[in-house]
């Protein structure tokens, strides 16, 4: 209801221009109990269902920063809403109002959660599942240096891959889907990726289809070999890395900038003047603390 109070709601704007693409970006939609609520990523991946099933066992449901609702079933979701309605456009000539939830947005990112239920992926108990840390072929490890490394040997024969490269015998081991074994071979695992440190663990599973891979972090991850090759990560003037633009379109690929991000505010009142704001009227939005402005200070 903010914008219809700005007098600037879809159905106004609609009859202005009944082409146009209006995206309603929300925590908990345009209607419902919780639709005026305030909420936050963990509030949205709640309701929806998923946050039950992240962490481990006999842990606390954990929420994965704020990937999952805000980007993913919110910002993710509501752009891939708007290039819908901008096709669909293309037939009918008309415009549409697009209510993008994250609730909804993130339970429907899930529909994969719900549909393999029956199929034994996601039956048992939070964190004694295949994909939730239950299995101990997919699952991370410490290495000697403190490091980790990231296992996901699901197939056999990735699966045996791994056995190789950790130095065991398949032949004296439990089967691979023996549920009862995993808390013990998970204790195997542990102990053996304990005695090497995260390079010679990768000099042992690169080149091979162990899907064994080092888990990087933000000060390693552009120097990787792999990233390097394909410049998967950008340096800004002020040598700031950040992920480049994805995913890579052949005949338009996107181009980055360089430059650092702006401050808030920064533009505020170039862009004013462009679309005809004159400098007083500048002054007294800012004064009314309707705009913000902040100036780069120089470096003297």
């Amino acid at each position: 209801g903010v914008m219809e109070k700005l007098g600037l709601g879809p159905e106004v704007l609609l009859q202005e221009n009944p082409r146009l693409i209006y995206a309603r970006l929300t925590g908990f939609g345009q209607t419902g109990r919780y639709a005026k609520s305030a909420g936050h990523d963990i509030n949205y991946l709640a309701l929806s269902g998923v946050l039950s099933k992240l962490g481990r066992k006999d842990e606390n449901p954990y929420a994965p920063i704020n990937l999952l609702a805000d980007f993913a079933g919110g910002g993710v979701m509501c752009a891939l809403g708007i290039v819908t309605a901008l096709y669909e456009r293309n037939k009918s000539g008309k415009g549409q109002i697009i209510d993008a939830s994250m609730v909804k947005g993130v339970a429907y990112l899930s529909s994969f959660l719900w549909k393999s239920q029956n199929l034994g992926l996601w039956n048992r108990p939070r964190g004694e599942n295949l994909l939730d840390s239950g299995a101990p072929y997919y699952e991370t490890y410490k290495t000697s240096d403190g490091k980790f490394m990231a296992v996901g040997a699901i197939e056999p024969q990735f699966y045996e891959q791994l056995i190789k490269g950790l130095g065991l015998d398949s032949d004296k081991l439990p089967s691979q889907l023996s549920f009862s074994d995993w808390p013990e071979m998970k204790k195997k695992f542990a102990s053996i990726f304990a005695q090497k440190t995260q390079a010679e663990w990768c000099s042992i599973f690169d080149g091979t289809d162990a899907c064994v891979t080092p888990v990087l972090s933000f000060d390693d991850v552009a120097l990787h070999q792999h990233n390097k090759q394909r410049s998967s990560f950008i340096k800004n003037d002020q040598e700031e890395i950040s992920p480049r633009p994805a995913p890579l379109l052949s005949r338009t690929p996107a181009v980055p900038s360089l430059k650092r991000d702006p401050f808030i505010g920064e533009h505020t009142e170039e862009i004013l003047l462009e679309y005809g704001f004159t400098k007083q009227e500048i002054s007294k939005l800012y004064s009314d603390k309707v705009v913000e402005i902040s100036k780069p200070k120089a470096n003297l």
